[in-house]
């Protein structure tokens, strides 16, 4: 299939395990973006929950606001986001650490630019047969107290028989190494360092979460050595076995990114994966915008 793909890009990708596309998209695009979420914040985010969303392996679990959001569009604090007292360090805009996990299918400005054709056709060029929009996060990166996303690889969180998940991460604010941005480790989605050893999974009461097995998978961070600073456009596609993470951000500058999870619905996607939706809102091709049923064992 034609696409926005070169053959050098889709070589680097292939060679590296992720490929940064600076300019995909516009800064007309990016602001719409950010605009419409920090609408969403201000109205549509009443705070009345403390889900607080953590990347730490002793820190993660699962509550029941979590666990249903595959279908929605919900809200979780950064952990720093509250004082001893229980108060708001900041005020409510600069504590949330994302928001997800249905952006691109509930909401028209996050809808609009997901489906973009270009999107679904440079995924078939990567090796997708039908790319489906699993999950979307809109991640905020907040100034001084944007937390460390710890170095993990997509597919232990996002799986499928075969592996097949790319994530397509949006740069909305420049992402630089004061405020947080990318790292990734080249070529570690071959080989043995590629395989996913590890499956964060629904437990059989579909009451929490847990990871199967539960020895922390062992990775290098020094081997996540490459800098992924891009300029606000960029379009990060990130193979779902590549190791990655991002570190803190201290600066007083915040690093918003939006976050399209997707998958090839041609693979079998488990039913004790983590993300789950109801019939009351199918997957979607990202080529069609039709429903897809998942093929489920």
């Amino acid at each position: 299939m034609d696409g926005p793909l070169s053959a050098e890009q889709i070589e680097a990708f292939h060679r590296d395990g992720f490929l940064v596309y600076p300019g995909f998209y516009s800064e007309e695009e990016a602001l719409a973006l950010r605009n419409e979420m920090m609408r969403l914040v201000s109205e549509e985010f009443t705070g009345d929950h403390r889900s607080v969303f953590s990347t730490s392996e002793q820190e993660r679990k699962a509550d029941e606001y979590f666990l249903s959001s595959g279908d929605k569009i919900r809200f979780f604090w950064e952990e720093k986001a509250f004082a001893k007292d229980g108060k708001l360090v900041q005020d409510k805009e600069n504590s949330v650490n994302k928001v997800g996990h249905a952006l691109h299918d509930l909401n028209p400005v996050f809808e609009d630019f997901s489906y973009k054709p270009r999107l679904g056709k440079a995924l078939c060029q990567l090796g997708m047969k039908e790319p489906v929009g699993l999950q979307s996060m809109y991640i905020f990166k907040q100034p001084k107290i944007g937390g460390k996303v710890d170095i993990h690889q997509d597919s232990t969180f996002l799986y499928t028989e075969p592996t097949s998940c790319i994530g397509l991460w949006f740069a909305v604010d420049d992402a630089t190494v004061e405020n947080g941005c990318l790292y990734a480790d080249p070529g570690s989605h071959k080989g043995a360092l590629g395989e996913i050893k590890r499956r964060f999974v629904r437990t059989a009461d579909n009451t929490t979460t847990e990871f199967r097995p539960p020895t922390p998978t062992q990775y290098d961070i020094d081997s996540c050595s490459a800098k992924v600073e891009c300029k606000r456009g960029t379009l990060v596609f990130i193979h779902g076995s590549v190791v990655h993470m991002s570190y803190e951000n201290h600066s007083d500058k915040p690093r918003h990114a939006y976050n399209l999870h997707c998958i090839d619905g041609a693979t079998v996607y488990p039913k004790d994966n983590w993300l789950q939706r109801g019939e009351g809102l199918p997957f979607r091709s990202m080529l069609t915008k039709q429903p897809i049923k998942l093929q489920q064992d």
